[in-house]
């Protein structure tokens, strides 16, 4: 089974995914724990191209193409082989990630966005996918009281952006709503946690 988590910057995303890793482990659940971008050396050496803070002038486009092209990489190389072997594979931002940042707050549109990550893809979808909802004024507060998060040039972007970027996830939850799971992540640590697992193990018994 492939699930994979999405939402805003500062939605607590990666820390619920370390419990619920730490949790289904437990259970004796084959995991494969990874993320976009990045996954993969190759990939993760894109990542540090896309999210450097220096890299201002990136064209869109470029953005786009980058993150397709890493996405393509951690596909072959890590998620399609785990999945081979029967393995759950449990992934930080996906395609949606794309969709929403650069077809949605980008303005490429999400079609064009799409079809350039069909390519890269080859239709691999996601069985489940959880969405960490919150406001952008409340998840770049947490990162900004976070000083041991590592800060990357998404994060220092205007606050239009990034309510741009939780419009386009809403939009991507209502058109899937067989694949997607909506979490409130405004609310306690321990509340988001145990929602995010009960969908999870509601899917892994399907």
């Amino acid at each position: 089974m492939f699930i994979t988590f999405e939402g805003g910057e500062g939605s607590g995303k990666s820390t619920a995914i370390r419990q619920i890793v730490a949790q289904l482990e437990k259970e004796g659940y084959p995991i494969v724990l990874t993320r976009e971008p990045g996954g993969t050396p190759i990939s993760e050496e894109i990542r540090n191209v896309i999210l450097d803070k220096k890299n201002t002038d990136m064209d869109p486009r470029t953005e786009a193409l980058l993150y397709a092209a890493s996405r393509r990489q951690h596909i072959v190389e890590k998620i399609l082989p785990a999945l081979k072997e029967g393995k759950i594979v449990l992934c930080d931002r996906f395609l949606d990630s794309s969709l929403a940042y650069q077809g949605g707050a980008r303005g490429l549109g999400i079609k064009n966005v799409l079809n350039i990550n069909l390519f890269a893809t080859e239709g691999l979808e996601p069985d489940l996918t959880v969405l960490f909802d919150i406001s952008p004024e409340e998840g770049l507060a947490r990162i900004a009281a976070n000083s041991g998060r590592e800060v990357n040039r998404l994060d220092i972007e205007k606050l239009s952006f990034h309510e741009k970027v939780r419009a386009a996830f809403c939009s991507l939850a209502k058109a899937n709503p067989s694949r997607y799971v909506v979490i409130d992540a405004s609310k306690d640590k321990q509340t988001v946690y145990q929602e995010v697992y009960q969908a999870i193990e509601e899917r892994l018994k399907k």
